[in-house]
Order: structure tokens, then sequence, then C-alpha cells
């Protein structure tokens, strides 16, 4: 009797066990692989784009243009983030107490798919971690601009 109930018990606690350990899983492979696949491409958009203003360090030209590292306009509202990129900023800016006066060319050439990739990119470098920016929502942020 007693076997039984030892091996019975057994089994409820590796099945709670499995279910906790199911609920605190990282993220899916495939999930993973496509927000690499994602920051791979954005990173090579960023290489032809974004790095001749903001640099390789993300850290930007002071007073000029604006650091890309653990701000708000990064880390913050992806909807304005996708807006500066396509419809570019005219205004300066300023971040931690410093201006930054350069003009931000539009991006709207790139494909919805490709500021995703960058922004993404962006998000998830120089010490940045945030969610990812998908093609859906830059296509949706597009049309809103028409």
């Amino acid at each position: 009797m007693r076997i039984v109930r030892s091996s019975t018990l057994m089994c409820i606690l590796f099945v709670l066990s499995a279910v906790v350990m199911s609920q605190i899983s990282p993220k899916p492979v495939k999930q993973r692989n496509k927000l690499a696949a994602s920051i791979e491409r954005g990173k090579k958009v960023y290489a032809d784009q974004c790095l001749t203003c903001h640099q390789a360090d993300g850290l930007g030209v002071q007073n000029m243009n604006p650091p890309l590292v653990k701000t708000k306009w990064v880390l913050g509202d992806k909807k304005q983030l996708i807006e500066i990129v396509l419809k570019g900023k005219k205004d300066g800016v300023e971040i931690d107490g410093d201006s930054y006066s350069n003009v931000m060319a539009s991006h709207a050439d790139l494909t919805d798919l490709q500021i995703a990739d960058v922004l993404t990119y962006v998000r998830n470098s120089f010490g940045n971690k945030a969610k990812a920016i998908t093609e859906a929502e830059v296509k949706t942020v597009r049309a809103k601009l028409k």
C-alpha cells in the first residue's frame, strides 16, 4: 500500500513540477529565432541608414544627433518611434539635459519589415531591452499617416 501511495505521490509531484516549469520556461525556440533574425536584419539596415548619425555605439553625436541608448524615445511608445522613422523629426529633442538639434530625415522609403527590423535592433542593442516592433505595427502606423 505504501509503495502505491509513494509512487502516486511521485507522479503527482512530477506532473505539478512539469506544469510549473512550463509556466516559467523561456520563450519557445521559434520565437527566439524570429527575434534573432529580425535583430540581424535590423543590424544591416542600421549600418546602411542610421550609423552615420547615431554612431556604431548608438551614442549619437553630442548636441547634434541624439543617443539611442536607454532613452524614452527608444524604449517608450512604439508608435511614436515608428512615426519618427516614417516622418523624420525637424524639432530638436532634449535627452538627459542635453539638446540635440539635427534634423532627422524621413525613412518612409524603407519597407515596413526594414523599419520593424531596425527598430527591433535598436530596442535590443546598446544596452537596451524592449519588445520587438512588428511589420504589422509599422504598416498600421504608416496607414494612419497617409
